[in-house]
């Protein structure tokens, strides 16, 4: 029986949002498991680089604004011309902007809807369309939610976009599983991150989600790495179209 493997020996990583906590995380894993990476976001991720040059890996910073799909194009070829023809995308980068619904405005809908549904679709085409003229194939991450599967509250335009990334991670491993290219997605639990700095802040509302996690703690973003890197490796070569929930049992409950 042959080890699984897991190493991303050779291989060049595109990790969006990757300057703090969720993307940080991965990003520091995939180039700890021996990828080059290519750090993408509109804020400049020295942190983040400097965490990858301490293992002794290579990475290149793509600044871009992820809310506007004309920028897309440019990450995929600025990327590629830094580190080399992509194996590994993420789709991390996202925001989240909360009021109740009868209130939520057209911006705050299209803003989210933008940059955490549309954009990771261009990016995952660009990027499978770069895959397969190389003849390489690749993988491809997508960064879901909780709210993949349940409806929340406040959060109209987040439910909506991590609803269809779910969805859309299935149909592109239907159409391109057959060209060698696995897409899956990851599904966080509650992190400890900038996007839920106000859910921890409300005393009732971080008793009542820590009461509901089973692990009974908020997940730290390092909690994703093997994830990431089991998804991106070759380990995961037979995976296709599934999401994987790192939640501390709380879909479980």
């Amino acid at each position: 029986m042959a080890t699984p493997n897991f190493s991303l020996e050779g291989k060049m990583a595109i990790v969006t949002g990757a300057n703090t906590g969720l993307g940080q995380a991965m990003a520091v894993a995939i180039a700890a498991a021996g990828a080059k990476v290519a750090l993408v976001g509109r804020s400049a991720p020295d942190e983040t680089q400097a965490k990858i040059e301490a293992l002794g890996r290579e990475s290149a910073v793509v600044m871009a604004y992820l809310s506007d799909v004309a920028n897309v194009t440019g990450v995929i070829a600025d990327a590629e011309a830094a580190l080399g023809p992509v194996d590994i995308l993420v789709n991390n980068a996202g925001i989240i902007r909360r009021s109740d619904a009868l209130e939520f405005s057209v911006d705050d809908w299209d803003d989210v809807l933008d940059t955490n549904l549309k954009v990771p679709f261009f990016l995952a085409q660009a990027a499978a369309n770069s895959m397969v003229d190389g003849g390489r194939g690749g993988k491809i991450i997508n960064v879901a939610s909780l709210l993949s599967f349940q409806g929340g509250i406040r959060v109209a335009s987040y439910t909506a976009s991590k609803s269809g990334l779910a969805g859309l991670t299935r149909l592109l491993a239907n159409e391109w599983a057959g060209k060698n290219i696995n897409v899956n997605a990851i599904v966080p639990g509650y992190f400890a991150t900038n996007n839920t700095e106000a859910l921890r802040n409300d005393p009732d509302r971080n008793r009542q989600i820590l009461e509901r996690i089973p692990a009974g703690r908020w997940g730290d973003p390092d909690d994703l790495a093997g994830a990431a890197v089991f998804l991106a490796s070759s380990a995961a070569d037979y995976v296709h179209g599934t999401t994987v929930p790192v939640d501390g049992g709380w879909l479980a409950r």
